[in-house]
């Protein structure tokens, strides 16, 4: 740190939130044991599986002793990136201890009372893993980055975006940002990085330096990070026959994301040729939801279960920074100027609330050989919001969120064969786009396999899943709105070891 120079802090009066990440912070993928994720999640009406515990709380109460299980994951993702006349190709991969959990089953000495037992289990699963990388390369023959600074100064007065007499570039840009916000702050780099200039005599409207024609463009993107869920979960049995459980939830965020965008031109009359433009961001969130489920055997081969999410009530916490630099030409010699505030910009703490949702499930028990089992559910994504409403950004903010987004339905289906000892799993899935246009985050479509061996008191649980899902990732939300086309491909593999306690 000290050879790039102090590093100081702004607190900022509002940042830059979209849609996106109501929707990136409100899908939840359940990574599960391997015995869950061989059967594409279809456990709603099943139970006896700790991953289970997280769809339908119930679940636990199926157990006839004691469980614990850990799974250790290995999770890839492959993307094919497209951007206008360019296609990208790269893959990333993580090792992780994904679900952790145990149950503990008491049962009920009195033999006359129909509540024949009780558990209470500790669960941990990763809910989604934010880790991801990327780039787009591409000749956009409309729009540069230039627009950006534009649409951000347009309206300002020149005073509001850039340095005082005397003021350091740290100085102007932390006070600017405090002051006015971030929109300033992004106007201040463009204005200072020489990419626009005011074109009037009030100086509050603005035109850029880079002139119309092409513009070779290449934007890096690379993200980490995990939503974690933490359930507390007590379940019981009425006379074998009905099941019902409550989980109570803690939720955590870490999510931190850095993009690079370099730009270069030979247009005729543009001054200026190269643009460099980087952004980090680092959120942290923690949060409560509760669960309830039932799960009733209607015969020893057929059951049923409806389970209930409660909305995820979380505080969130943004941390960013910004760097710039760009190359222009005056009187035919070439000058580098370099805009780095070296500046974190910490925004105030705010609230967010994700769509609840309900999940029914059927599943039938073919004796000691076999189940099969289907899981539907419903989440209406239009219902995430951002608090309070009142603020003027959150509340524009949420009638966005409200005209773009809608309900989305999930399909899973899986099923399991017993030979002795030896299971064979299987399953299928479909989630529905959460948006209303389903171009801009499409659908998933996977499939999973599962094999696993019990040795008694203890089992072994390998599995595969397979999923893809297209999606349209916009650059920025303003001025350079291009989107990259992106084919995701992941591919996990899950190894879970469980045993009796």
């Amino acid at each position: 740190m000290l050879s790039i120079g102090l590093l100081s802090t702004s607190y900022i009066l509002a940042q830059e939130i979209s849609v996106a990440d109501a929707v990136r912070f409100s899908v939840e993928d359940i990574q599960g044991s391997a015995r869950y994720r061989g059967m594409s999640g279809a456990f709603g009406a099943l139970g006896g599986d700790m991953s289970a515990v997280n769809v339908n709380p119930a679940g636990s109460a199926i157990f006839n002793n004691s469980h614990a299980s850990l799974s250790l994951g290995v999770f890839g993702k492959d993307n094919i990136v497209s951007y206008f006349n360019g296609t990208t190709t790269g893959s990333n991969s993580d090792t992780d201890l994904n679900q952790l959990g145990a149950a503990f089953v008491f049962r009920n000495t009195n033999t006359n009372s129909p509540w024949k037992k009780f558990s209470l289990s500790i669960a941990y699963d990763r809910t989604n893993n934010f880790d991801d990388s990327w780039r787009a390369n591409g000749v956009n023959p409309n729009t540069s980055i230039a627009s950006y600074f534009v649409g951000y100064a347009n309206g300002q007065p020149l005073d509001n975006i850039s340095a005082l007499p005397g003021e350091s570039i740290s100085e102007a840009y932390s006070e600017i940002g405090s002051i006015f916000g971030f929109g300033n702050q992004q106007a201040f780099l463009g204005f200072e990085g020489f990419i626009i200039d005011p074109n009037n005599d009030e100086n509050n409207t603005y035109s850029s330096n880079i002139s119309g024609g092409n513009y070779n463009q290449r934007y890096s993107y690379a993200s980490r990070g995990y939503n974690g869920k933490l359930a507390f979960n007590a379940a019981t049995s009425y006379d074998d026959k009905l099941y019902f459980g409550l989980n109570l939830n803690s939720h955590f965020i870490d999510f931190e994301r850095s993009t690079f965008l370099n730009e270069t031109n030979n247009n005729d009359q543009s001054s200026v040729s190269s643009v460099g433009f980087e952004n980090n961001l680092l959120t942290t969130g923690s949060g409560f939801s509760f669960q309830l489920g039932g799960i009733a055997k209607l015969s020893e081969e057929f059951r049923v279960g409806l389970a209930y999410n409660s909305p995820t009530w979380y505080r969130i916490s943004d941390e960013t920074s910004q760097y710039f630099e760009s190359t222009r030409i005056e009187n035919g010699d070439s000058f580098n100027t370099v805009v780095n505030p070296n500046v974190i910009n910490i925004y105030e703490e705010y609230k967010f609330k994700t769509p609840s949702k309900l999940t029914g499930s059927l599943a039938y028990i073919f004796g000691r050989s076999g189940l099969i089992s289907f899981d539907y559910s419903i989440k209406d994504y239009s219902n995430a919001q951002f608090r309070p409403d009142s603020d003027a950004v959150f509340g524009t903010l949420n009638s966005d969120i409200n005209d773009l987004l809608d309900s989305s339905q999930s399909y899973k289906l899986g099923g399991e064969y017993r030979y002795k000892q030896v299971s064979f799993r299987g399953g299928y899935r479909f989630e529905g786009s959460p948006y209303k246009d389903d171009s801009f985050y499409g659908d998933l479509y996977g499939y999973s396999l599962g094999l696993g061996y019990n040795f008694g008191s203890l089992s072994l649980d390998l599995a595969y899943s397979h999923a893809e899902r297209d999606i349209n990732r916009q650059l920025y939300s303003v001025g350079l709105t291009n989107a990259a086309t992106i084919q995701n491909t992941f591919d996990d593999v899950i190894l879970t070891l469980a045993f009796s306690i």
